[in-house]
């Protein structure tokens, strides 16, 4: 199995964020391998593992960090392969990780989520793929579907709880 998406971390600390875009994309059928890269302690590595992503049929790269946050960048600016940042809250709340992220230099694109948000960057790089795959797509539609009877079933209990003055 080939994987399409990658998954990138800073370090072991940060799987409890990441893995919610590891089981996401499993339920997706998708693809998908991870691993710890850090820009500042195996610059050497990110670089490699940047340049070399393209033609190892990598599609999409989740890149979770934390801090000063420079691994989605430094990943971004060394491939075409688009790059979905995952701020990780682990000093000053995971603001500083955001900001490091989301503040990227025209030229130099990265999709930020938000703190903590890995599921919702597996979401983003399933709807990537889905564009271009058709089971990915099928797969993707089927997910949103049942967030629609999600709610529905919520509304249905939110009209069986009486207050004097709920008027719904």
């Amino acid at each position: 199995m080939q994987p399409l998406v990658s998954i990138i971390m800073g370090s072991i600390s940060d799987l409890p964020v990441m893995e919610k875009a590891a089981k996401f994309l499993d339920s997706m059928e998708i693809p998908f391998e991870m691993n710890a890269l850090s820009a500042h302690r195996t610059p050497a590595e990110v670089e490699q593992f940047a340049r070399q992503a393209e033609g190892r049929g990598i599609k999409v790269i989740i890149a979770g960090a934390g801090m000063a946050a420079a691994l989605p960048g430094v990943i971004a600016a060394m491939t075409p392969v688009p790059v979905i940042g995952v701020p990780i809250s682990s000093s000053l709340d995971g603001r500083d990780a955001l900001l490091s992220i989301v503040q990227m230099p025209p030229g130099i694109a990265v999709a930020t989520v938000s703190i903590d948000g890995g599921m919702n960057a597996a979401i983003l790089a399933t709807q990537i793929l889905s564009l271009s795959d058709d089971k990915v797509n099928a797969n993707f539609c089927e997910y949103r579907s049942k967030l629609v009877e999600k709610i529905k079933n919520v509304n249905s209990q939110l009209r069986d709880i009486k207050y004097k003055y709920k008027t719904n």
